[in-house]
């Protein structure tokens, strides 16, 4: 039987179906168990590798592959140009671009929102599953509208693939990169956050599992997951749900969409917001408890990501397993190395954000 080329979030068969790669698939689960997660579908594994069969370039693809495990950084830039240059001018069979179309009308149908912005996400095989992990490595892009821009930036998510941050990263020391991995590209509703962050079942720097920890800013939640803002910090006491400690960063910036450029990008936050806690005390109990019950149903710590509505909603954007303490005893606050923070939400950082403008 032929695996399909779109899978909706909300399908029987999507939970557990690895052509929708390690991020979408952990989205259908959460989306199967009641969890409020934007609406979308994947343009799934079996799509990437019909386009590439289509279109010649599988066996190209291979071999370059295959070739960039031996060379040194500057060939692989190079020879990764040249191919991405080739995907991206590729024809796409008719036929899947026909269910792209038609799949982003059914979403636009689903909203009641023409033009409605979407988020194209890279989902890779290797990504966001325990053990071995790509996160990171794969792109991102951020309010896109309308089935052309879907289209392009569905072959920009598969050029990804064969980015020299792909080509070159090896999940163990020494290890070679796997040859045959597929990747599936989601297309899911936008939120636009009010504020959004992400969040820990376990304190990231110390490992002590009896904790809840939120970061969060204003705007969307590329302020947290880049690196470019400095987020506020609590922590919630996961039997209880007290709020132990709350760090607010004064903001003046934030992550939106820009009307004036029609790009997302950093703009002003409102004055009367900067000074304030980018989270109520209601949300921040909200999502602890949220976090607790997806770390209970999948039954280890995890690392969300979730925004919240300008009118107050949650939504569960991302959810992964944490694997910086999962395999350790926590370790004391004292001993604690303070890369762990740092390398728990390089988890999160897709390479890149872009509208349709770009």
């Amino acid at each position: 039987m032929t695996a399909p080329h779109v899978l909706w979030l909300d399908d029987s068969a999507a939970p557990g179906n690895r052509v929708l790669g390690g991020k979408f698939g952990s989205l259908a689960e959460m989306t199967a168990a009641g969890f409020a997660v934007p609406p979308g579908f994947g343009i799934t594994t079996d799509a990437y590798r019909s386009f590439l069969d289509g279109s010649g370039l599988a066996g190209e693809a291979r071999a370059l592959q295959a070739r960039a495990a031996q060379a040194e950084l500057p060939e692989v830039s190079a020879l990764s140009a040249a191919f991405t240059a080739k995907l991206e001018a590729a024809p796409l069979p008719a036929e899947l671009e026909a269910t792209i179309r038609e799949s982003y009308a059914e979403l636009e149908r689903r909203s009641g929102v023409a033009g409605l912005p979407v988020a194209v996400r890279s989902s890779g095989e290797a990504e966001d599953l325990a053990g071995a992990s790509f996160a990171g490595q794969y792109d991102t892009f951020l309010w896109i509208r309308g089935a052309d821009e879907v289209l392009r930036y569905v072959r920009r998510c598969w050029a990804g693939m064969f980015g020299t941050a792909v080509l070159t990263y090896r999940p163990d020391p020494g290890s070679p990169p796997p040859s045959d991995l597929g990747i599936c590209v989601g297309v899911q509703q936008m939120v636009d956050a009010r504020t959004a962050g992400v969040m820990f079942t376990l304190d990231p720097v110390t490992g002590d599992r009896s904790k809840v920890v939120l970061e969060g800013v204003w705007g969307l939640g590329e302020g947290v997951v880049s690196g470019d803002l400095t987020p506020s910090r609590y922590v919630v006491d996961k039997v209880t749900f007290e709020i132990l400690k709350r760090e607010i960063t004064p903001q003046d910036r934030q992550h939106r969409f820009d009307e004036a450029t029609a790009a997302v990008g950093l703009v002003p936050v409102p004055a009367e917001r900067r000074e304030l806690s980018p989270l109520t005390d209601e949300h921040i109990t909200r999502l602890a408890e949220l976090a607790k019950k997806i770390e209970r149903h999948r039954g280890a710590p995890q690392d969300i990501e979730w925004a919240v509505a300008e009118n107050g909603d949650v939504h569960v954007l991302q959810v992964r397993p944490e694997t910086v303490w999962s395999r350790r005893a926590a370790q004391s606050p004292i001993a604690a190395p303070k890369s762990a923070l740092d390398h728990v939400l390089a988890r999160f950082a897709g390479t890149s954000i872009a509208s349709t403008t770009s």
